[in-house]
């Protein structure tokens, strides 16, 4: 009882208590309803980071190609950042690289929101279907150069 009132007051704490009737062993006094709740939650998390990271790193790419006049060291950097973000994150959780291909298409709408929304292009200048392929968007030495993405 005292377990589950200290999550909703101070989940710190909780999370402390937790990890001491772990490792001490006291299966019985573990809130166990609040834990599979947070364990669960852990999952969802690096899916959603994973996505987040993508989604920033094809809207970046998008306005590298689309908005060449404007190319700046902070998108570069962005881009590189991304692409290292999601490179630890599958290091860390080799078991979400076929959750990342399968999302791939699906995350292109994140990024094309934000060439949209950071370039003040019409959203038909951009392609409906992602242009890159997940091998292109995860290559640091990949970067579209053209409206015409190179292979």
């Amino acid at each position: 009882m005292y377990t589950s009132h200290l999550y909703e007051t101070d989940f710190y704490t909780w999370t402390q208590q937790q990890v001491s009737l772990l490792k001490t062993q006291q299966w019985y006094q573990l809130d166990t309803v609040n834990l599979i709740e947070e364990i669960e939650t852990l999952g969802r998390r690096e899916r959603q980071e994973l996505r987040n990271c993508l989604g920033v790193l094809l809207g970046h790419l998008l306005k590298w190609q689309f908005q060449p006049e404007k190319r700046s060291n902070s998108w570069l950097g962005t881009i590189r950042e991304q692409r290292v973000q999601v490179k630890l994150l599958l290091q860390d959780s080799p078991s979400l690289k076929p959750y990342l291909d399968e999302v791939f298409f699906t995350v292109y709408e994140l990024g094309l929101a934000l060439a949209i929304r950071e370039t003040e292009l019409v959203e038909q200048v951009f392609p409906e279907i992602c242009p890159y392929s997940l091998d292109q968007t995860l290559n640091p030495e990949f970067l579209p150069n053209t409206n015409q993405v190179d292979n």
